[in-house]
């Protein structure tokens, strides 16, 4: 009897250790994949949640996030969206810990630059923050051209039509000053 306790003893030492040696692997596995976790990923997982982004310039948004693509997020507020570099970003509030990439090679490369062409396409009416080190500025108007790294904003009379003869100046205004770009929900006001 002495052998059989002594032997189911060692038995469940083993055990244990092989389940601790187990338990430590699956630990440091998860830090190294943390490492290569781009903050992306953890934005996609709450697609469809409310979250909130502070900005680098003091503005803040608060909404159901409906995007997190390539660069840039889309926020969904009561009567507008909201789409956000991640470069103007200084913190988010409310992500879990979950992640998931995007599989899809065609949505990894939707970035600002083809939100901002849709933008322009529509000729819809905006209101652009622009953020930097001496504060924010906002301008409200519709976006004419889109290059490589900047926009060019028509400023307009809020809720005139984008005409020539409307336009009281272009501004030509860099990806890396962009806050945040907010529209109006379609059907809405």
């Amino acid at each position: 009897m002495r052998w059989d306790a002594l032997f189911n003893d060692m038995e469940s030492q083993l055990a244990e250790a092989d389940r601790l040696a187990l338990n430590t692997e699956v630990n440091e596995r998860t830090r190294v994949e943390m490492v290569n976790l781009p903050l992306e990923h953890r934005l996609r997982a709450v697609v469809g949640y409310r979250i909130g982004v502070h900005l680098l310039c003091g503005e803040s948004a608060h909404g159901e996030l409906t995007h997190a693509g390539a660069d840039a997020l889309v926020l969904d507020e009561d009567r507008h969206q909201v789409l956000i570099p991640y470069t103007a970003v200084a913190r988010y509030v409310g992500l879990g810990r979950h992640a998931w990439a995007e599989n899809s090679v065609v949505r990894r490369s939707i970035g600002l630059s083809h939100a901002l062409r849709g933008l322009a396409r529509d000729r819809a009416e905006l209101s652009v923050t622009i953020g930097g080190r001496t504060g924010t500025a906002r301008l409200v108007g519709v976006i004419d051209r889109v290059g490589r790294d900047y926009i060019d904003l028509a400023a307009v009379v809020p809720g005139e039509v984008r005409r020539s003869q409307s336009v009281g100046q272009v501004s030509a205004i860099p990806f890396s000053a962009l806050a945040l770009i907010r529209s109006h929900k379609a059907g809405g006001t």
